[in-house]
């Protein structure tokens, strides 16, 4: 199968990186990489209304919904440049493809747009402290009280939550059913009485992760819900049947630029320094052992490319997405975390020396990732969780 660009495409991508070129300033990245309040600040929210004007945000959503009805492949060129100096515009983490999946069309017409303008941010809210990669343990109740629900419980790594407008959230409506039966999603308004959220200083924090770390939040957060009535149009989905909406959501979520350039950036950007630069008496670029080593871990990121390539292609024909994005959570995160074990090997000490050193390489960049790169692992569900998934939905493996 061919996964070449068109010309058409490649004539985007020669445009939006035009514009990026022209918008993207030092002071738009400074206040993007100031994890506080002022992460959707004045210059980035500019920025986002001149992306939206040119329909480049949620190219494949349907037009009906602020949407440009486009191809799947043109929104992954877009997600790509702008990955690339570490803006996401493509909806990734949104909430976006389980509104399109299972919303009722007063959520679509509300939410989507929305999404797109950027008047709408979601925050995740599925991780709790005795529930992490065990998602189906949760214990955040939502109990049914006429036209509405009462929320109650604490959730745990919203990153986005302490500017978030909205927070995506599992909570569990159904006590005696079995885990995974008795969920639901609901899309809540973050001004909601009863919604406390408190940081969460990352081991980024301090000194601060250079621009361009891979997982380099300084902050994420907590969110404690107490008694906070949302109304019943908040459910998205059925109800108790959030465990499956927020499966489908996280798996197509999984599929895009974004998710991709996560875990192979690292490849890029060691093999341009070992080509560019040397050790006063060491030249990694003329070791075969490093030659060889990373050859291989760039073999690796291409099949991390085309896996993804194959789920865009896969959702774009309307075929049956089941078991690909798990696998691709499993094969990138991994090779991601080989990539910075080999990064360390090829610097040695200097691989531990963060931003502000003095001998920090790439102010300390590389140092930053490998603290970051553990947890790829984990977001958005484990690679042991994926493993089970491919069995059971890939393999047709009965459950353990």
């Amino acid at each position: 199968m061919d996964f070449g660009f068109t010309p058409e495409q490649e004539t985007l991508r020669e445009e939006v990186q035009g514009f990026i070129a022209e918008h993207v300033t030092e002071e738009l990245i400074s206040e993007i990489d100031d994890f506080g309040e002022n992460t959707r600040g004045p210059l980035a929210r500019e920025l986002y209304k001149e992306v939206a004007s040119r329909g480049w945000i949620g190219i494949s959503w349907p037009k009906e919904y602020g949407g440009q009805g486009g191809s799947r492949i043109d929104q992954y060129i877009v997600e790509e440049e702008f990955a690339r100096v570490g803006i996401s515009v493509g909806g990734a983490g949104s909430g976006a493809p389980a509104i399109l999946a299972a919303g009722t069309e007063e959520q679509k017409k509300h939410f989507l747009p929305g999404l797109i303008n950027g008047e709408i941010i979601f925050a995740l809210g599925f991780t709790e402290p005795q529930a992490g990669a065990d998602l189906a343990g949760l214990q955040c109740r939502a109990v049914r009280d006429g036209d509405h629900y009462v929320i109650n419980g604490q959730k745990m790594f919203t990153s986005a939550a302490h500017y978030a407008t909205h927070i995506y959230l599992m909570a569990r409506t159904d006590p005696e059913a079995p885990r995974h039966r008795g969920i639901s999603i609901f899309l809540v308004p973050m001004d909601l009485p009863g919604i406390t959220v408190r940081p969460l200083w990352t081991i980024q924090n301090e000194p601060l992760a250079p621009t361009g770390t891979t997982y380099g939040t300084a902050r994420t957060n907590e969110v404690f819900l107490e008694d906070v009535r949302v109304s019943s149009d908040a459910l998205l989905g059925e109800e108790n049947m959030g465990w499956y909406v927020g499966a489908m959501g996280l798996n197509l979520d999984r599929v895009g630029a974004n998710r991709y350039l996560i875990s192979v950036r690292r490849d890029e950007d060691i093999i341009n320094w070992v080509k560019e630069n040397r050790f006063e008496s060491y030249s990694p670029a003329e070791e075969d052992s490093v030659r060889d080593r990373l050859a291989e871990l760039w073999i690796e990121a291409q099949v991390c490319r085309l896996m993804t390539m194959r789920s865009m292609s896969i959702v774009e024909r309307g075929g049956e997405f089941t078991y690909e994005g798990s696998a691709e959570k499993v094969w990138a995160p991994e090779h991601g975390v080989r990539t910075t074990e080999t990064i360390t090997q090829i610097l040695g000490p200097y691989a531990q020396l963060l931003q502000g050193s003095e001998d920090a390489v790439e102010e300390g960049l590389f140092a930053h990732n490998v603290m970051g790169s553990f947890q790829s692992g984990i977001n958005h569900g484990s690679v042991q969780v994926m493993r089970d998934q491919m069995a059971r939905r890939g393999l047709g493996l009965p459950r353990g």
